[in-house]
C-alpha cells in the first residue's frame, strides 16, 4: 500500500513538474543561503500579520453588512434595543455580541491591523537606516513605501465600515480635509460619500475600498516585493568573509523552519492581545449621528499625524480669485503628504547625491552615515510630536493643563524637535566614528592599568581581531560632488546649471566637511601597532 501510494504521488509530482518546474525551482531556491540577524525578522512580523489580517478579514465578510439602510436594533446589547442604527452597525453588533467568536476575530483583526502597519513602519525605518535602499533594490524601497500608504488607507476605511459615533467624527475630519483641496476637493468628496456627506452609500463604497481594492494592490505588491528579493538575493551586515558578490546565512530549509516559527509566534501574540486588550469597542460610542462628536476622539496611531497637524493649525483662511481656501486644512494636508513623499524619495536623491550606480548588498551602520541617519530621526521626531498633538485634549484633561498650552507646545516642538533631535543624532553617529577609530588604532581598552620601567602608568588596551577590525573599517566614505562635475554644453541651460549646484550643495550636505570621521588607513594602523609593539619591549 505504502509504496503504491508513494508511486502515485512521484507520479502526481512528475505531472506538475514537467508542465510547472516546480520541482527545479524549488531546488533552486533551496541552495541559496539567508542570511540571519534579529531585524530581518520585522519584514516577516508584515508579511504574517497582514495574513492573519486576510483571515479574520473573509471572516467578518460572513457577517457584516455594508449597507446604509437605518434598522432597529434587537440585538443582545440591552442599552442600544430599540434604537435606529444602519445596517452595517447592526451587523457590526451582531459580529461582536451573538456571532461565536465573532468578538475575538473582530478585535484581532484590528490588533493586525497596527501591528502591520507598526512592523511595516519599523520595517522601512530598517531599510532607511541601513541603506538597503540603494541599487539594486530603489524598486524594493517603492513598493514598501506604496504598501505603508495603502496599509495607512485600509485601515482608514476598516475603521470606518462600522458606521459609529467614532468613526463618524473621524469622517467628518476627513470630508473637511477633502473639501479644503482646491478645485477638485468637492468632487472627490461626492464621489467617497455618494453625495453630500455622511451620504447613503458610505458603507458600500468603502467596504469595497477595503476588502477588494486596496487588499488586491496589497497582495501584488507583497508578491512583487518577495518576487525581487529572490531575484536581487537578500542584504546582509558586514562581517568577517562577507561581500557585495555573496552569501553569508543559515540554508533555505533551516529559514523555512524559522520562519514557522514566526508566523505562530505572531499570530499567538495578535490573538493574545485581542483576547486580553479591548479595542474599538462601538457598542460604547452608539450609532453615528451628525449632530454629535464623540469627546476625547482620536484615531489609530498611524493616522494621528494627520490628525494631530489638523489640531494645532491655526483657523487660517484666505480668499483668492473669489474662493475661500481653508489653510487650517490644505496646509496640514500638504505637510503631511509631503512628509511621506521626502520618504519615498529620498533613495533617488541619495543616489543622485553621490553618484554611485554599483550594486550595494552589504548594509551600512547608522553611525557610518550621519547625516542619513540623522534625517531620518528627525522625521520620526516629526511624527511623533504630530502624534502627541493628536491627544492634546487627552493630555489637557489628564494632566489638568489647558489645552491651549499643549496646542502650542506641540506647535512648537514640530519645529523645534526636528531640529534638535537632527543635532544630537548627528553628534552621536561622529562620536561613534570618533570611538570606532580609536578601537582600530589603540584597540579595546582591557581595564589593566601597567606601571611603565620609567614609572609611567599605562591602561593596557588589547588588539582588536581581524572580523571586528573589518567591520569598523570596511565601509566606504563617499566624497562630495563639486559643483563643476558633469558640466559641458548643457552650461548655457540655466536649469542644468541649477542642478548641478543642488546636487553639489546636497553631496556636500551628505559627505562634506564635519559629516564623518575619516577611518583609519591601513599605514596608520600599522604604525600605531608598531609603536604599541615597542612600548610593551
Amino acid at each position: 500500500m505504502g509504496g503504491n501510494a508513494m508511486s502515485k504521488g512521484e507520479k502526481v509530482a512528475d505531472w506538475a513538474d514537467g508542465r510547472l518546474g516546480v520541482r527545479r525551482l524549488v531546488r533552486e531556491r533551496a541552495r541559496r543561503a539567508f542570511p540571519d540577524h534579529w531585524s530581518f525578522m520585522l519584514g516577516e512580523v508584515c508579511l504574517y500579520s497582514f495574513v492573519v489580517l486576510v483571515v479574520t478579514g473573509v471572516y467578518l465578510t460572513f457577517y457584516f453588512h455594508p449597507s446604509m439602510k437605518e434598522v432597529q436594533y434587537h440585538g443582545s446589547y440591552a442599552p442600544l434595543r430599540g434604537q435606529t442604527v444602519s445596517e452595517a452597525f447592526d451587523s457590526t453588533m451582531h459580529i461582536s455580541f451573538d456571532v461565536r467568536g465573532g468578538l475575538l476575530i473582530r478585535q484581532a483583526h484590528h490588533w493586525a491591523a497596527l501591528v502591520f502597519v507598526a512592523a511595516l513602519l519599523a520595517h522601512m525605518m530598517r531599510v532607511f537606516f541601513t541603506g538597503a535602499f540603494r541599487k539594486p533594490r530603489e524598486i524594493s524601497w517603492l513598493i514598501g513605501f506604496l504598501l505603508l500608504v495603502l496599509a495607512m488607507f485600509a485601515g482608514l476605511t476598516g475603521y470606518d465600515l462600522p458606521d459609529d459615533l467614532l468613526s463618524g467624527t473621524g469622517l467628518a475630519v476627513v470630508n473637511g480635509t477633502i473639501l479644503s483641496i482646491p478645485i477638485v476637493g468637492t468632487y472627490l468628496s461626492t464621489f467617497l460619500f455618494g453625495g453630500a456627506f455622511p451620504g447613503n452609500e458610505l458603507a458600500a463604497r468603502f467596504n469595497t475600498l477595503h476588502v477588494l481594492v486596496i487588499p488586491g494592490l496589497m497582495v501584488g505588491l507583497l508578491t512583487a516585493h518577495l518576487a525581487l528579493m529572490l531575484y536581487h538575493g537578500h542584504t546582509q551586515y558586514p562581517g568577517r568573509g562577507r561581500t557585495n558578490s555573496n552569501v553569508v546565512g543559515v540554508p533555505a530549509k533551516g529559514r523555512v523552519v524559522k520562519s514557522s516559527g514566526y508566523f505562530l509566534l505572531v499570530s499567538g501574540a495578535i490573538f493574545v492581545m485581542a483576547s486580553v486588550a479591548q479595542i474599538n469597542p462601538v457598542w460604547q460610542y452608539g450609532p453615528y449621528r451628525a449632530d454629535q462628536v464623540s469627546a476625547g476622539s482620536q484615531p489609530d496611531w498611524y493616522m494621528g499625524v494627520a490628525d494631530g497637524l489638523l489640531r494645532v493649525m491655526p483657523g487660517w483662511e484666505i480668499n483668492f480669485w473669489g474662493h475661500t481656501l481653508a489653510l487650517d486644512n490644505l496646509i496640514p494636508l500638504s505637510v503631511g503628504v509631503g512628509l511621506f513623499l521626502a520618504l519615498g524619495a529620498y533613495p533617488f536623491i541619495e543616489s543622485w547625491a553621490t553618484g554611485d550606480r554599483r550594486e550595494q548588498n552589504l548594509l551600512d551602520r547608522p553611525r557610518n552615515r550621519p547625516v542619513r541617519t540623522a534625517l531620518g530621526v528627525a522625521w520620526l521626531s516629526f511624527y511623533l510630536v504630530s502624534l502627541i498633538g493628536a491627544a492634546n485634549d487627552i493630555i489637557a484633561v489628564r494632566f489638568h493643563v489647558p489645552v491651549e498650552s499643549v496646542t502650542w507646545a506641540v506647535r512648537i516642538g514640530l519645529f523645534a524637535i526636528p531640529v534638535a533631535t537632527y543635532a544630537l543624532t548627528k553628534r552621536l553617529a561622529l562620536g561613534l566614528q570618533r570611538s570606532d577609530r580609536d578601537k582600530v588604532l589603540h584597540g579595546r581598552e582591557t581595564g589593566i592599568i601597567q606601571r611603565m620601567p620609567n614609572g609611567k602608568f599605562v591602561e593596557v588596551h588589547e588588539p582588536l581581531r581581524q572580523e571586528q577590525l573589518h567591520v569598523l573599517t570596511q565601509h566606504e566614505q563617499y566624497k562630495p560632488i563639486g559643483p563643476g562635475v558633469g558640466a559641458g554644453a548643457e552650461d548655457l541651460n540655466m536649469a542644468f546649471r541649477l542642478a548641478r549646484q543642488l546636487r553639489s550643495w546636497f553631496s556636500e550636505s551628505l559627505y562634506g566637511e564635519g559629516t564623518q570621521i575619516i577611518k583609519p588607513t591601513a599605514q596608520e594602523y600599522q604604525l600605531m601597532n608598531k609603536e604599541r609593539t615597542d612600548d610593551h619591549a
